[in-house]
């Protein structure tokens, strides 16, 4: 088997990595960019440290999934400063942002041309600023992947900037950046780590290097998220953290599937948190493709393997683990897609706009139009 990895240039992982950030961060240059979530307070310390390094730093918010207006917007500010990097410092939005930023300052084209799907999808023609990452949720992975998701109100879809220079040059993954996260985030962002790991180790794609990340970072997850439920505990959110890590890598090397593929364009049309959505849909998947695998000997295996896991950590039999995801999920307190914002008016579109979606094509087993309308249905209650 022949496959390439594509990984950040460098990974620091373990509690008090982020006390290394700012010197590694100077390095790039004296100005930069700090790109925060809602609570600028929860970067003072960052933006604190730089600037003792004599770095000169602009700060910006980003308050939710980034869209093509606050993008544009952000960029008019960004350009102005004229930084030598960019730093992420938050959720998987933040880091989106903060990516795309990076990779659009110094382009002289504007973003239309390089979004896939709506956009031209065309190369970026100049080399993207450092980008720095520090994750303070576990979930997206985002901190290792080479695209930022952005919204297109004006489409109701969410589509990627892709380029293998968007990379990042330093990841800064710091389990205590996510201590005392909320339990509602908390899980939502864990279960898309789970999901992250899950779908690559049954992609199409999987290899040597992605199964050897996945699949034993999915029991990880599932019995992390668990500890969590319970109480807050450093062990589980390093835990976590991990499986985060090891879910954006593998997504980078070996693909995803139909949980994302649907969650894409629902992210489009309703304003779910992206998390959320993903664990609603992991059960139905789960059992659609494990009904659409009969013939496929690789793929009955590997679902095979995944219900099993699932089975080990959270009860019940292998047979009935995709219905064991879901009715933990709900009492979890997550509620289904209807309740989240999507109409079932909307299930129809969401669902052709899923077969032409780039995880769709790492699925397991072809799925057809009809098997995401069930997966969705089932989701929607």
């Amino acid at each position: 088997m022949g496959f390439m990895i594509q990984t950040p240039t460098q990974i620091l992982f373990g509690r008090g990595m982020k006390d290394r950030a700012a010197d590694a961060i100077a390095a790039f240059g004296p100005r930069g960019v700090l790109v925060h979530g809602a609570n600028p307070a929860r970067a003072d310390w960052l933006a604190q440290d730089l600037r003792a390094k004599d770095c000169t730093v602009a700060t910006l918010p980003c308050t939710e999934e980034p869209t093509q207006p606050i993008l544009e917007a952000a960029l008019v500010t960004a350009r102005a400063f004229a930084p030598d990097w960019v730093v992420a410092l938050g959720g998987g939005a933040v880091i989106d942002m903060g990516k795309a930023l990076a990779a659009l300052i110094p382009s002289p084209t504007p973003l239309m041309d390089h979004l896939e799907v709506v956009g031209r999808g065309l190369p970026l023609t100049a080399a993207p600023l450092p980008f720095i990452a520090l994750p303070t949720t576990a979930g997206t992975g985002a901190e290792v992947t080479k695209n930022a998701v952005i919204g297109l109100p004006d489409h109701r879809r969410k589509v990627s900037l892709r380029d293998d220079r968007m990379l990042a040059r330093l990841a800064i993954v710091d389990p205590s950046l996510t201590d005392h996260c909320p339990w509602k985030v908390t899980f939502a962002s864990g279960l898309d780590a789970v999901v992250q790991v899950i779908e690559p180790y049954l992609s199409t794609r999987a290899n040597d290097f992605s199964d050897a990340i996945a699949h034993p970072a999915i029991v990880r997850g599932l019995t992390a998220l668990q500890r969590l439920s319970q109480a807050e505990e450093s062990t589980a959110r390093d835990e976590l953290a991990w499986v985060s890590l090891c879910g954006g890598l593998a997504l980078a090397n070996a693909g995803l599937g139909a949980v994302h593929g649907l969650a894409g364009p629902i992210g489009g049309m309703c304003p779910a948190p992206h998390g959320a959505v993903c664990a609603v849909l992991l059960g139905p998947a789960l059992e659609m493709n494990r009904r659409r695998a009969d013939q496929n000997a690789q793929a009955t295996h590997r679902l095979g393997q995944v219900c099993t896991i699932i089975a080990q950590a959270l009860g019940g039999s292998a047979e009935t683990a995709p219905q064991t995801v879901a009715t933990w999920v709900s009492r979890a307190g997550l509620e289904g897609l209807t309740a989240q914002g999507l109409a079932l008016a909307d299930h129809a579109n969401v669902a052709e706009a899923a077969l032409l979606a780039s995880s769709m094509k790492s699925n397991p087993v072809p799925l057809t139009k009809s098997d995401l309308m069930w997966i969705l249905s089932q989701a929607a209650p």
